[in-house]
């Protein structure tokens, strides 16, 4: 069984249906602060059977021993976060303890249990500025602000944990910018309040709920002027945790760390067209100044991933406008409501 924490979220709930279809069993933990319980009906409708699941924080010592002793569990992906760049800046004490404390908290589980092998949802943010292209997984490392920063400390945590106790198998996973959604429509991001990336900030003026969109900027050093980044689909993010998953299952022990990313980028002015064909109707969007710590471009060097794990990403952008349309356009507004989760433009 593959204890996923944070499972109703945006890319724990794909990544759920996966591992599912996969064969594997799945038993998923969410305190539910920024998801929905249908979620989990979501998952079985897409493939067939619901996975277990338990209200709760990974914080809590009790609740986590309970489920180690009660469930045969043989590794755990960590989802479990919050993630709002901003939101963190404001509340930095509840990240550091939500974020750090939390891994900690679960990582002394698993070894009380006996559980080695480890999946981290890690980000490209831990590159902070990035001093050259494409980002390679030896790029210095940085944060600019507290989220960021939890991403640091936690693949520090991992790293020392690593080589202070034999038998782990750790996959410290730097993804980009995930979009688009689950081909069914079932299941998508649908961040609560403002946005904190494009696509679903793209998808609310398309249902309406929104006016306009703000570009912030036109005058960087890119092809169209606006800034660049690295867009992977959902699914294919997915399909990178299952194999890097199964690659940490092969090994005695390891310490894998690499990018999930296209390994090409995307402007802003380049999203908003696919969205547009994807939902044949004109995105409003008005130019604004540059923000503040914005920066012009940023995509992965996919090299590694492609050598260590025989993985890429396979969808392209029109896959991820379409899928991510066909979420954002269902009628049922509970629906819309599942798999919230918020991710930043790293």
């Amino acid at each position: 069984m593959i204890l996923i924490t944070g499972g109703t979220g945006f890319i724990g709930s794909h990544t759920a249906v996966v591992l599912q279809q996969a064969g594997y069993d799945v038993l998923v933990i969410d305190n539910l602060h920024n998801s929905e319980r249908e979620v989990i009906s979501a998952i079985g409708q897409i493939t067939g059977r619901e996975p277990a699941f338990i209200e709760g924080d990974i914080r809590d010592v009790s609740l986590l021993a309970g489920l180690f002793k009660t469930h045969h569990i043989q590794a755990v992906m960590h989802f479990a976060g919050l993630k709002a760049v901003g939101e963190s800046t404001q509340i930095p004490l509840t990240y550091y303890d939500n974020n750090i404390q939390g891994s900690i908290t679960l990582l002394q589980a698993m070894r009380n249990a006996g559980v080695r092998t480890f999946v981290f949802s890690s980000s490209a943010t831990v590159y902070g500025d990035p001093q050259r292209l494409p980002l390679t997984e030896d790029h210095p490392r940085s944060a600019t602000n507290p989220y960021g920063y939890t991403k640091l400390v936690i693949e520090d945590i991992l790293e020392s944990l690593y080589r202070s106790e034999p038998g782990w198998k750790i996959a410290r996973l730097r993804y980009f910018n995930p979009v688009g959604a689950h081909p069914s429509g079932l299941i998508g991001e649908s961040p609560q309040g403002i946005p904190n990336n494009l696509m679903p900030f793209i998808a609310q003026v398309a249902t309406g709920q929104r006016k306009q969109l703000n570009i912030f900027g036109n005058d960087y050093d890119t092809p169209d002027g606006t800034g660049v980044r690295d867009y992977i689909h959902v699914m294919d993010l997915a399909e990178g945790h299952k194999t890097a998953l199964e690659y940490c299952n092969a090994q005695a022990q390891t310490l894998l760390t690499t990018n999930l990313g296209t390994g090409q980028g995307y402007s802003v002015l380049e999203m908003i067209q696919a969205y547009e064909q994807a939902c044949g109707k004109p995105i409003a969007y008005q130019v604004a100044e540059r923000r503040p710590g914005d920066i012009a471009a940023c995509w992965a060097d996919t090299t590694y991933a492609k050598q260590t794990l025989g993985w890429k990403a396979d969808l392209g952008l029109k896959e991820m406008c379409q899928d991510g349309w066909r979420w954002a356009s269902r009628d049922n507004t509970g629906q819309q409501k599942r798999g919230q989760d918020s991710f930043n433009t790293d």
